[in-house]
């Protein structure tokens, strides 16, 4: 389907109203557009960049009509968008996305199968829906595994680590009827990394540096760039992505996380838009993944990337930002993003800084010498 392009001026319709809509407005405001934001909570981080905003549920099918009708183009900040939404603003010739990308990353067996499809590796897994066929799967399958359930869940929800047999118990009741999982292998890994990577509407795809992701409690805590792989690595990491991309039909920003195993990749998750791990690209590279992404979708050609010598992101959680913000002026050497958010939870992602730098031995000094490790 062609798409007209979306020029400055105009508005571009954002289905959430999180800090990754709140960055993609920052990123479409420079550039000249308008904004109109859908969001269930008045107070979003995105409302006060929006010259349009509808208070309604992700799957308000009239809201999403009203977004539609003061909209030139529509993009969204999660993927776990009702389809039926999605397929709206498709049907209208809106959403350059389109709603295959958000069916298959809504979906763990199909993101799996696509993965596979597309000749790339994935941990072994298998698809169960109830107890007997979770042990039969644990057979082929060896301890430790990890059950997940087969949409929703990100920061370590919806999931369950088995190590040993005495742990069924507990398996059988995390598994509940009716429901469908994905029980798959706990690859012993070396590094987690992610790719993340802009395709125009034009096909041309520009990747920006493989990252290094690490975990604390399974909330992403530092990305890291360069990633500590080999060269290798990153061009089996940067065609995995333009493999999939072509497969899929990406447009916007897209991000794979992989696990490096023996210099191999592993697809793990996918995401369609822009994503955590590549929030150091607001000030390490000459453009970000967000404005990348606003003029993939806005029919714009794509800027070359170009990136400063090293650069770490860590997230800023609920327990670190008063923290933070109360002594912000004993810490130096790092570029510091607050989202807004009204209700600051232990656990809830409440903004990030950004250290950049020649290289990651400079980088550590800072981080040492303001005690980030401590976080």
């Amino acid at each position: 389907m062609d798409y007209k392009v979306i020029r400055p001026g105009q508005t571009i319709g954002i289905l959430g109203g999180g800090q990754l809509g709140k960055m993609m407005a920052v990123a479409a405001r420079q550039m000249g557009y308008r904004i109109a934001v859908l969001d269930p909570s008045e107070d979003c981080p995105c409302a006060p960049l929006a010259d349009e905003q509808i208070v309604a549920a992700y799957d308000d099918v009239d809201a999403a009509q009203r977004l539609s009708d003061v909209s030139d183009v529509i993009t969204y900040e999660f993927e776990n968008v009702d389809l039926s939404v999605a397929r709206l603003f498709e049907t209208e010739a809106k959403l350059p996305q389109g709603a295959y990308a958000l069916e298959v990353t809504q979906n763990r067996e199909k993101e799996k199968q696509v993965a596979v499809d597309a000749g790339l590796s994935v941990p072994v897994y298998r698809i169960v829906q109830t107890y007997d066929q979770l042990t039969d799967a644990l057979e082929t399958i060896e301890f430790p595994a990890v059950i997940k359930t087969i949409s929703g869940g990100y920061d370590g929800k919806g999931q369950l680590k088995i190590e040993q047999q005495e742990q069924l118990d507990e398996a059988r009741a995390f598994i509940k009827e009716g429901g469908t999982y994905i029980v798959e292998e706990w690859l012993s890994f070396d590094l987690e990394i992610s790719q993340v990577f802009t395709r125009g509407q034009d096909g041309q795809i520009t990747a920006f540096p493989t990252a290094e992701n690490i975990h604390k409690n399974h909330i992403l805590h530092e990305t890291r760039v360069p990633a500590n792989v080999s060269e290798s690595v990153v061009a089996k990491a940067e065609k995995a992505v333009d493999m999939l991309a072509e497969h899929i039909g990406v447009i916007g920003t897209f991000a794979v996380e992989m696990f490096v195993k023996d210099e191999e990749v592993y697809i793990n998750e996918m995401a369609p838009r822009p994503h955590n791990s590549g929030h150091y690209t607001i000030e390490a590279c000459n453009i970000s993944q967000f404005e990348q992404h606003i003029r993939a979708i806005c029919g714009l050609s794509l800027l070359p990337v170009h990136t400063v010598g090293a650069a770490v992101m860590v997230n800023v959680l609920g327990k670190h930002r008063e923290i933070l913000i109360d002594k912000i002026e004993q810490y130096y050497g790092f570029h510091f993003h607050d989202y807004g958010k009204g209700k600051s939870r232990m656990y809830r992602k409440m903004g990030h800084i950004t250290f950049i730098g020649n290289d990651l031995a400079e980088i550590e000094e800072k981080i040492e010498e303001n005690q980030i490790h401590l976080w």
